[in-house]
């Protein structure tokens, strides 16, 4: 396939998942276009157009640019999508399905409606509806923003309605409604990540466990350690579920907690490739950037088994606005040179998402040291 008629995928978003798409498609003789937010972006590789995906004219003409469009955030306004669909613009996965990824209580009434496992939640409006579920809940509970909240953000512990007294003066920022949902007394949280195609073929990977830091994924293994057979199979029914009844295509993320007594409650989704499946790099035969890519042209998908017994993966986080950890990389690859470290090319900020490192293996207490290890000299040298 030529340069002149390869086809060409449009990615909104310059995030680190944009840049990562980048190979795969090298690989696959695809032309990656990205529509980024700002100069320098993550996948600057690839941006063929810097923007506010905001504006229709923008997000217009870049989609004349490309056969499909995708997504490495969430985040375009629905409106926009909605009229170039019905100018005949491929978008995957389509308005659609993002309207359950956009707004939390609006995926939780569909999930209510599929008859889905999840917290007990509710939709609340006042300081008496959401003393009346706490009331219900032994005091305490987790209050969400329904829009814009992500890694942490727009997420809070309450135990008062005072607890919530800003976003209750900013309920119209919101859509006019909170989402409050019951504290979970979880053993672990896990993921399923999958991937749809629109003709319908379906994918997963394996489970995996994900640790959280501050809100943020710091740890991802894969496979989730003593999952049963009956868990495994109930994930990949439940994601199953979900792409099917909320019409996703490409890479879905369904965000799970283990809870005590065996079941799995769903928590968050994401519509596009996701931090619990940066392992896939290197630990399985098809990444979820290739995965993706493959799903949105409505390719054939490709195997999703893993390459070893096991694979770790550490987010690497900023620790301040100086190291961007580059400086210990040839001390980390001496050290440990099992590791892969893939950088995201971002400028040092406290808890920012600058990288992960990734190692795979047949004894995962092994990598995980190995890992470990290789983290503390790329953040202290």
């Amino acid at each position: 396939m030529s340069k002149s008629n390869s086809v060409k995928i449009g990615v909104i978003g310059g995030g680190q998942l944009a840049r990562m798409m980048i190979v795969p498609a090298i690989n696959l003789g695809f032309d990656l276009k990205v529509l980024a937010e700002q100069e320098g972006s993550s996948a600057g590789l690839a941006a063929t157009t810097v923007g506010n995906y905001q504006q229709l004219k923008v997000v217009e003409a870049f989609a004349k640019t490309v056969d499909v469009l995708t997504f490495d955030h969430e985040h375009v306004p629905l409106e926009i999508l909605r009229r170039l669909e019905a100018k005949g613009v491929n978008i995957q996965p389509s308005s659609s399905a993002l309207a359950f990824a956009q707004n939390k209580l609006h995926m939780r009434r569909r999930l209510a409606e599929l008859n889905l496992p999840m917290p007990d939640w509710s939709s609340v409006k006042s300081a008496d509806e959401i003393d009346a579920f706490l009331a219900e809940h032994s005091g305490e509970a987790i209050l969400k923003t329904p829009i814009g909240g992500y890694d942490g953000k727009g997420v809070r512990a309450v135990t008062s309605s005072a607890d919530a007294s800003d976003w209750l003066a900013a309920l119209a920022g919101f859509g006019g409604e909170l989402l409050i949902e019951e504290k979970v007394d979880f053993v672990r949280e896990v993921a399923q990540l999958s991937a749809r195609t629109p003709s319908g073929e379906f994918r997963t990977w394996p489970l995996v466990q994900t640790t959280q830091s501050n809100g943020v994924c710091a740890e991802v293994l894969a496979p989730a350690p003593g999952a049963t057979n009956e868990m495994l199979e109930l994930a990949v029914a439940i994601a199953a579920h979900i792409a099917e009844g909320l019409g996703v295509t490409g890479v879905l993320a369904v965000e799970m907690f283990q809870t005590i007594d065996g079941r799995l409650l769903i928590n968050e989704l994401a519509m596009r490739p996701h931090n619990s499946g940066h392992f896939t790099i290197e630990g399985s035969v098809t990444s979820q950037f290739e995965q993706h890519l493959r799903a949105v042209l409505d390719l054939p998908l490709g195997d999703t088994s893993m390459t070893a017994s096991n694979a770790i993966m550490v987010n690497l986080l900023g620790v301040d606005d100086q190291n961007s950890f580059v400086e210990n990389y040839s001390k980390a690859m001496a050290a440990h040179p099992n590791i892969k470290i893939h950088t995201y090319a971002k400028a040092p900020r406290a808890g920012r998402k600058m990288g992960h490192i990734t190692a795979i293996g047949e004894n995962s207490a092994e990598i995980a040291a190995s890992v470990w290890q290789a983290f503390g000299i790329l953040v202290n040298g």
